[in-house]
């Protein structure tokens, strides 16, 4: 075997995280943190004693403050917009509150025929112009240091919410409504597509570099039923997304049964949680898309000696593959300490930045 020395310039976040998801060789793997804006920050809990979260999320100028706090703080690669799946439900004439330890409320819930055929599909500018200034703010005070991640919510986990009214264990009123009422749930889901669509293209449009789907609940579903009912509609997003010239992300949590589905929606990159191992998924979801993850989110509660070896078996279940993003299997928790988040950034990218300096070829 010949080893060969290769020297990958530096990078900026932006430039790695954008490498990674068109499987690139990158000087480290990068790292971001689902929902690392807000909860387990102080400064953030401070803003919320000021102001709801709703007012910050339509307020560009707090959106964008919360969205750039843990840039500096935690040292990662990637800006998530502080906004929330539920916003485009606004401009479809469907208000929502959002409350704390609770989630997401719709009072007067989707039911009937009716209920559908009133639902609005407006250009999204008109609906939700403050998440677009806030993206051009946000890319603005980024300067091209660090990547700004955009994102919405699947179709299917919007429906949920929509059908529901709140958030649920089993979300049996959405799924009954799916099974007795086929042809209402195909209307319904083609709405929220063109509405997502129009939603992403406006997020792009403003700055968007990066496109994550959250089909947060997507998991309940078997795979011949999420077959019929969600994926033609995930495939149409995705498509859509990628003729914008951006790369794409899907994620879904509970999501093992469904692994090569949803790489087959059309994804650059499927995210995936903790409970199937990361090399074992990405055999699943195939080499030629990238992965996401996939540390347990609880495991960051715990100090850092006991979150390094469960860290070290993500770099080493990569094997230092082009197309990894280090990322929790789901969001950060409100009470986990901000140091250590910080700390496991930077281990990251020293970790993977010594082993991708030397690379094999040759016999």
């Amino acid at each position: 075997m010949t080893v060969t020395q290769t020297t990958i310039q530096p990078m900026t976040g932006e430039l790695r995280i954008l490498a990674a998801l068109r499987r690139e060789p990158v000087d480290a793997t990068p790292v971001w943190y689902m929902r690392q804006a807000g909860r387990c920050l102080l400064e953030y809990r401070e803003l919320r004693k000021k102001y709801d979260i709703l007012t910050m999320q339509r307020d560009p100028e707090l959106s964008t403050q919360v969205t750039l706090m843990p840039v500096e703080r935690f040292g990662v690669d990637a800006a998530v917009l502080y906004s929330d799946i539920m916003i485009p439900l606004e401009g479809m004439g469907v208000p929502f509150r959002i409350e704390p330890d609770i989630g997401p409320i719709i009072d007067h819930p989707l039911r009937t025929e009716a209920d559908i055929a009133n639902l609005r599909v407006i250009e999204a500018e008109e609906a939700t112009p403050y998440v677009y200034d806030a993206i051009r703010l946000i890319r603005k005070e980024l300067a091209n240091k660090t990547a700004l991640v955009g994102f919405a919510g699947s179709p299917f986990t919007l429906a949920c919410y929509m059908i529901e009214g709140r958030p649920s264990r089993d979300y049996g009123k959405a799924k009954s409504f799916m099974y007795g009422q086929p042809e209402l749930w195909h209307r319904l889901m083609t709405t929220l597509t063109e509405v997502t669509i129009r939603y992403l293209r406006g997020q792009v449009d403003a700055g968007a570099q990066a496109i994550q789907l959250f089909d947060s609940w997507v998991g309940i579903l078997g795979p011949e039923v999420y077959a019929e009912y969600v994926f033609p509609y995930s495939t149409r997003i995705f498509a859509e997304v990628r003729a914008m010239g951006v790369p794409t992300i899907h994620f879904g949590t509970g999501t093992a049964g469904l692994l090569e589905m949803m790489a087959e929606a059309g994804p650059d990159t499927v995210s995936v949680d903790w409970r199937v191992p990361l090399d074992v998924a990405w055999e699943r979801i195939g080499s030629e898309k990238g992965i996401q993850g996939n540390l347990d989110p609880t495991v960051v509660l715990a100090p850092w000696e006991a979150v390094e070896p469960r860290a070290e078996d993500v770099i080493r279940r990569a094997g230092g593959r082009p197309g990894h993003i280090f990322n929790l299997g789901h969001g950060v928790l409100p009470e986990t300490d901000p140091g250590v988040l910080a700390h496991l950034a930077g281990w990251v990218h020293e970790r993977t930045s010594r082993a991708q300096q030397v690379s094999q070829v040759g016999r």
